[in-house]
Formats: structure tokens, sequence, C-alpha cells
């Protein structure tokens, strides 16, 4: 079985709205052996909807929509349906009642009428209750195919997707497994990282990909096996990793991560240290990334946004001389604001940041895009310059970030800390 996922909303087309649905939807496929082979963004209109409909069901057995479904006009998701499926909207008695129960729960009773149109569904739909809102899912099953209609607030989507359509996907089909493992690879260039392991990739079994995903200067080499027995294929996938010590181990800073903050976590863990931060120009996206791993909390200790260059003084206690002398984007400030955090703090690691991301320049003309970080364990420091003139200011903050942290790993994986 494959999938296709379609996001409905010309809030997601106008680039006002960030589709999260798709890449959680897609995830959460993957662990039940459905992959997705393509991603549609359409407007919300009756003929564009049926027409990626048309599409979506010519490539897969399963589509998945998200968005459009509301009380209002302009979500049309459901008369799309209903003209495409040659279908009627009706209404069902459960739904309307479950909206009576959901906003008496939540003390807005008086708006039930209003919301009325959410309990009209289509005749041939089974629906699947969402408990976190109004707009319920609608599943059509027509010729072997399947078109699950869902509402687009991620807070939404998730839960019916988690507790309700995946179980319900797996139950009725006996579907493979999709086992992935991840490698991370630093200092070495992709062409060339290719190049040392074209004998062992041209001789992967014919059921095994490999994947090349850079992320910052760090290359995710990601392998996927599909099967119907999990640890069969753990167990081949662990049998080709093995053979890949030899060729790159020197540059290898994880055998089995993905994300460079939980590599980060598992090494800060093992050796008992802890962390704190001090941002300029990545804005707090380092602590973002520290703290988005549950635990987090055992090993940082916390962090300081001083984007002002008077509260890198105040706080941070960055000399004023240093600044005026140096500007606030250079190594020297980079050096005072990680030491500073550090003796804040009273960590073993301290992490700094300054730069201008752009797209203006700072109070002392700095070169947009110049960055330098700090990374300070114990009485080891190490401050590097990045120069990123062509980077948008988010992609600024994103890659300096990873940058930094992927940084710190390879310094405690190769230094006796």
């Amino acid at each position: 079985m494959k999938a296709v996922l379609i996001t409905i909303g010309d809030e997601i087309l106008s680039g006002n709205t960030v589709d999260t649905n798709s890449n959680f939807i897609a995830a959460e496929l993957k662990k039940i052996g459905i992959p997705v082979v393509q991603i549609l963004t359409v407007s919300d209109e009756i003929e564009s909807i049926k027409r990626n409909l048309k599409s979506a069901f010519e490539m897969a057995d399963l589509v998945i929509t998200t968005g459009g479904l509301g009380p209002t006009k302009d979500d049309k998701t459901k008369t799309a349906f209903k003209e495409f499926f040659n279908d009627e909207i009706i209404l069902d008695p459960e739904t309307y009642d479950h909206l009576r129960r959901l906003f008496e729960k939540r003390n807005r009773a008086h708006l039930l009428e209003l919301n009325k149109p959410q309990a009209e569904v289509l005749s041939k739909a089974f629906i699947f209750q969402n408990e976190n809102g109004s707009a319920p899912c609608q599943m059509i099953q027509e010729n072997g195919k399947i078109a699950i209609c869902m509402p687009g607030v991620p807070f939404e989507v998730k839960p019916l997707i988690k507790h309700k359509i995946i179980p319900f996907l797996a139950e009725k089909w006996s579907l493979n497994y999709i086992v992935t493992h991840t490698i991370s690879v630093v200092g070495i260039p992709e062409s060339v990282l290719s190049e040392q392991i074209e004998s062992w990739e041209l001789a992967l079994p014919k059921d095994i990909s490999l994947s090349y995903l850079p992320v910052g200067n760090r290359i995710k080499l990601r392998l996927t096996a599909q099967g119907k027995n999990q640890k069969e294929l753990e167990l081949r996938i662990e049998e080709e990793v093995q053979k890949l010590n030899p060729l790159i181990g020197n540059h290898v800073i994880s055998w089995n991560g993905d994300d460079i903050q939980e590599i980060l976590k598992e090494i800060l863990d093992e050796k008992k240290l802890t962390v704190s931060t001090a941002e300029s120009c990545t804005g707090g996206e380092l602590s973002k990334l520290l703290t988005s791993i549950s635990g987090s909390s055992t090993y940082f200790l916390g962090g300081i946004i001083a984007y002002d260059y008077h509260k890198k003084i105040e706080i941070l206690g960055v000399s004023e001389k240093t600044i005026q002398e140096k500007t606030v984007v250079s190594e020297e400030v980079a050096r005072e604001m990680s030491l500073g955090a550090q003796k804040l703090f009273k960590t073993n690691i301290s992490l700094s940041t300054t730069g201008v991301a752009g797209p203006n320049s700072d109070e002392f003309s700095n070169e947009i895009g110049i960055a330098f970080y700090s990374i300070r364990v114990n009485d080891f420091e190490k401050t590097t310059r990045l120069h990123l003139p062509h980077f948008e200011r988010n992609d600024f903050v994103n890659f300096v970030s990873q940058r930094v942290l992927q940084d710190l790993v390879e310094i405690l994986i190769r230094a006796p800390y």
C-alpha cells in the first residue's frame, strides 16, 4: 500500500502557514510500512481538490487530506468529496451528539447551532470522532481505495492519526515494516564520502536503500529496509552498518543518531556534563534545540539571550572595551560571552553565538552573514568564524545553531573530557 497526502488551504500556498501535518502523518505511516509517494498542497477550490484527488488515487491506494473542514463558507473540502464520490451530505445524529457534549464540556453550548454543519457528513463515510475539535474525520472506502478527510488543526490531527487512523490501518492490512538506521558523518565532503563507500553502497541488497541527507556540514547516511519481519530487517541493516567502520569510522560521530541534539544528549548523559548558552544572533535557537529532548533538564541549566550589547556587558561580563575595539561580532566577544555563561550558570560547558543574521547590518556595520561562536568545555575553549552571506535569516540561525551543537559533539568525542 502507498499513500498520498493532500494539504488543503490557501493559507498554506500563500506561505502564511507552515504545513507540519504532512511531516507528522508521513512519519506515522512509515512506522506501519506505508510509504508516502507524494505530498500535494492545493487551494480551497472545489475543482482543484477534486482534480488532485483523482491524481492522488492514480498514484496510491490511500489518500489522506487535511484542512478545509469547518462551519464557514470558505471550507469546501466536504463539498469536493461529495462531488468526487457522487455522494450526498446528511446530518449524522451521533456526530451531532458528540458536538453537543463537546460544546457543553467547554461551556460553549450557545455555539452549537452555529457549528451544526460540522455534524453534516458524507453518507458513505465512516466517522472517526474528533475529541479535540468540532470537525469529524471522515473515511470513504470505494473500489479498494481509501480516502480519509481530516481537519487541519495540528493538535486535532495528531491524536486522530496516532490513536484512531494508524490502529485502524494496521489492523485492516498485514503491512510491511519499514526500518531505518541513521549514521552521522562529519569532516568529509559528500562527494568524497560517496567515493569512499561506493563499493559498499553498490553491494547493498536490493531491498536496502541508502540516502544522503546533508544537515549543516554534517551528512546523515540513512539506511532503509522494508519487509515482513522487523527483527530480521534490523539485523540485516546492522550487518551492513558494521561494514562501514573500516571505511569511514574516523568520520562518524554517531552510529545510530538522527537529530544532533539527540546525539548530544547521549554524550552529555554518559559523561555527566552540564551545559549553558549565551546567544545573540541565534536568538534562543540553541536553547530550543537543547530543550527539545525529554530529560534535557539533567544537563541544560539555562541560557541568556543577550541581544543588546549592553546586556552582554551587564549580564555576561563582556568588556565594554572589547566591544568598542572589536565590535560585538568578533571572536573576542564570543569568547567572553561563553566565559560569562559558564561562570553565571556554573556549567562544565558553555556555548555562545554572536553575528549578523540580516537582512540588515548591525549598529557596528558588520558584514551580513558573519558569525562567531565559542564552545567552552571546562578550561578548553574553541572559537569559530562562519561566513554565510547568501543565507536567509532563518536559514542562518538554523545553520549556526546546528553547527555549534555538531562541533560540541565532535569536541566531546575526540577529546578526553
